[in-house]
């Protein structure tokens, strides 16, 4: 991605955020989804700021606790509210997978994808990149 959608809230919300690999050609995939990139950008700044820094449940974001993986914290995001899926508000059925490392406050995006195309995360996608 030449323009990082999180670029604005490095340093100011997260000390670092960035993404595997797997997720820039996620977000090829749904590029059908034209405001996708801005509406990643609302979420860090409302969803993840309340969810990690303010301590809000919102009831939007579940922690993925049977990955067996202590850290970094693996997240899943239900509610995604995607602009270009008009009516639809949060529930747009956009899933957003991340890992919070708490210690370095770094927010890494793993997966995203639409709950039309599959049905759940890509948990081998997740332990290949954080099983110890």
């Amino acid at each position: 991605m030449s323009d990082p959608f999180y670029s604005p809230f490095v340093g100011t919300l997260f000390k670092k955020i960035s993404y595997v690999p797997e997720f820039e050609k996620d977000m090829k995939k749904l590029k059908r989804f034209s405001s996708l990139a801005e509406d990643l950008r609302m979420f860090i700044k409302v969803a993840l700021n309340a969810f990690h820094k303010q301590n809000i449940d919102s009831r939007a974001i579940f922690y993925i606790s049977n990955l067996g993986i202590h850290s970094p914290k693996i997240f899943k995001a239900k509610k995604f509210a995607c602009k270009a899926l008009k009516g639809k508000g949060a529930q747009s059925g956009i899933r957003v997978i991340y890992a919070y490392h708490e210690e370095k406050d770094w927010i890494e995006f793993i997966e995203i994808y639409y709950k039309g195309d599959k049905e759940n995360e890509d948990r081998e996608r997740i332990l290949r990149n954080y099983k110890k």
